[in-house]
């Protein structure tokens, strides 16, 4: 393929976000013409979306510095189902009142990320049950079902890998993806959005949504997806051992949030910078050959601009000061706090707390390990209470990387 005119096709190819097309030709030819809507939904399962999502939301944003309008999908309706796409088992259905609540809670991160307005390039939000909880079954089946076979269905990588493994799929699940595109269909009539964009474990049911576009209304619509990103161990991005990075800052400190940045394998700064700053690639590029000390402050920069994006400059400000800081051996003002109403508490359990071990169990393996320490001072026996002055902190440290202050209450 010859190398893309669009400034959209051409950025996100640049940066990394391609994996699969549909009619690229007449996607770059259009994007070069004419404003394209495009979108992505996002299933409201929790109050915050995670680092697993980011990618997703940076499209949107690379769609809308290129002149194009995005379209945030909150799945209000198929959130009521939960996407089965490579899930071992079914979802737990949400009440209508957590999903409401939900939304309102992920609406906050976008506005850091979009523009959002009544202009012809401004971001807006939708949610799909607007036009899913309106659906009649038996008109639906006619118009919509009659396009779909089941034996391709099947032959879907989602649907295999459940069915393969004697995993029940549920008749709800299984028309999500019925679902999903019929929200391309939707879009394209309310909004002529022209693309769906999602992960690489999106491809069919996003073919899905371009084939029924064009069956029913006659519209050529497009498709796009992301490569699946994971860590240079190969493990999958966003996955650690305190859990998922979550993108709301109700839900992780900043500071947590830029020190997940900070940690990024030597291998994967080139294409974290790419993907989640707004650096331009001739500095990525510079960034990214430095070597020995010098790519620890590549990531100090990924982790800056990265957090600055989401949370804010001031914030991404502070902790990276509070990690130098942190680093030279001092406590700084931005790191995870933990009260302590009786003045004492079990180290075992100040370090599950803080979530720097899932279980008391790992905890003690920690300790053991020597890699717990006290204001730099490690700590050996698993039964060590700390007790804490009514005026001066103490730092809880986990390698040299996880920090937290404990304080009276």
């Amino acid at each position: 393929m010859s190398a893309f005119r669009s400034d959209l096709l051409a950025t996100l190819s640049a940066r990394g976000y391609i994996h699969q097309l549909t009619d690229a030709d007449a996607l770059d030819a259009l994007a070069m013409k004419a404003v394209v809507p495009g979108y992505i939904g996002f299933d409201p399962t929790a109050p915050s979306l995670h680092v697993g999502h980011l990618v997703s939301i940076m499209m949107l944003r690379r769609l809308q510095q290129a002149g194009h309008k995005p379209i945030v999908v909150m799945g209000g309706g198929t959130g009521k189902i939960g996407d089965p796409s490579f899930k071992d088992e079914a979802r737990k259905l949400l009440t209508e009142e957590v999903l409401a609540a939900n939304i309102a809670s992920i609406r906050r991160v976008f506005e850091r990320f979009l523009t959002f307005g009544d202009g012809p390039t401004d971001a807006i939000m939708v949610d799909n049950a607007e036009w899913l909880d309106k659906l009649e079954y038996i008109p639906f089946l006619r118009t919509v079902g009659q396009h779909f076979s089941i034996n391709r269905m099947l032959s879907f990588d989602s649907v295999k890998l459940r069915l393969d493994r004697e995993q029940s799929l549920s008749f709800l699940e299984f028309n999500y993806m019925i679902l999903q595109a019929y929200d391309f269909l939707e879009l394209s009539r309310r909004a002529g959005c022209r693309l769906q964009m999602g992960g690489s474990d999106q491809w069919g049911n996003i073919v899905n949504g371009v084939e029924l576009a064009r069956r029913i209304d006659g519209t050529h619509v497009f498709g796009l997806t992301t490569p699946l990103l994971t860590n240079a161990d190969g493990s999958k991005m966003g996955k650690t051992v305190g859990g998922a990075v979550w993108l709301n800052e109700d839900q992780l400190p900043a500071y947590d949030y830029w020190q997940f940045w900070r940690n990024t394998h030597d291998d994967d700064v080139g294409l974290r910078l790419r993907l989640f700053t707004d650096l331009p690639l001739d500095e990525i590029a510079r960034l990214e050959a430095l070597e020995g000390a010098g790519i620890n402050d590549a990531k100090i920069v990924l982790a800056t601009e990265a957090t600055a994006l989401c949370r804010g400059r001031a914030a991404a400000t502070q902790a990276a000061a509070t990690a130098a800081e942190t680093f030279a051996g001092g406590a700084g003002d931005d790191l995870p706090r933990l009260r302590v109403d009786e003045g004492r508490i079990p180290i075992v359990i100040a370090l599950t707390v803080m979530g720097f071990a899932q279980s008391n169990g790992e905890a003690r393996r920690k300790i053991a390990e020597g890699a717990v320490r006290l204001n730099d001072i490690a700590i050996k026996d698993d039964r060590y209470e700390i007790v804490l002055d009514q005026d001066a902190p103490v730092k809880l440290s986990l390698g040299k990387k996880r920090h937290a202050l404990l304080e009276r209450a």
